[in-house]
């Protein structure tokens, strides 16, 4: 039996019907495609570009650049793993842009880009800290914000939204190996960040 053509706003919609819908031109589905992905692939460009405004602008056209490609849509890779390389993609190429006409405005005596941004990256994670000591968040933040785009993506992908090595290589085009030992380099900067704080604190007392 082939997938049903009435409208999906009142039922469960599984990815796979989803993506055959939308290969369709279905709005409804794309709508519901947006609904579903919006806040994962907001968080994901904005830690990426830690800008606000423009994580908004690019969020909007990832998901209309997705609209047009997902006829090139593998199945055999989960929709939200194949999202977020789109996203990665997208931000990363909006980055490197970026950084070259910040580069020519600094050149030529120009302002550069001014950022809008929370004071902390954790500000869009939303319950899974909300636990967590705000120093330390604040502390998270302050070494994220001085990695690499590529090293804060892997990081929101593994520590965020749990993909596995493998998954974040595909995202990323890169090797598992690689993906690990970013990973482990960016632990390490946490953990000797922390254990700094928690001297000072230990010091002050």
């Amino acid at each position: 039996m082939g997938i049903e053509k009435k409208p999906i706003q009142n039922r469960i919609v599984n990815d796979e019907e989803l993506v055959v819908r939308l290969q369709r031109g279905d709005e409804w589905a794309f709508q519901l495609l947006i609904r579903r992905f919006r806040e994962k692939i907001f968080c994901l460009a904005f830690g990426i570009t830690l800008d606000v405004e423009e994580s908004q602008a690019l969020t909007q056209d990832i998901f209309s650049r997705v609209y047009v490609s997902v006829l090139d849509y593998n199945a055999n890779i989960a929709l939200k793993t194949w999202l977020c390389r789109e996203a990665v993609n997208r931000c990363l190429s909006w980055k490197r842009r970026w950084t070259r006409r910040f580069s020519w405005g600094k050149k030529s005596g120009g302002q550069g880009k001014r950022h809008t941004r929370p004071e902390a990256i954790g500000d869009l994670s939303g319950p899974k800290k909300s636990n967590v000591d705000p120093q330390i968040l604040r502390q998270i933040d302050i070494v994220l914000s001085n990695l690499s785009e590529q090293d804060r993506a892997v990081f929101i992908l593994r520590e965020l939204e749990a993909f596995s090595y493998d998954d974040i290589a595909y995202i990323t085009d890169s090797k598992p190996e690689s993906i690990k030992t970013r990973m482990f380099h960016t632990r390490s900067r946490l953990v000797s960040h922390l254990q700094t704080l928690a001297m000072e604190v230990k010091t002050a007392q």
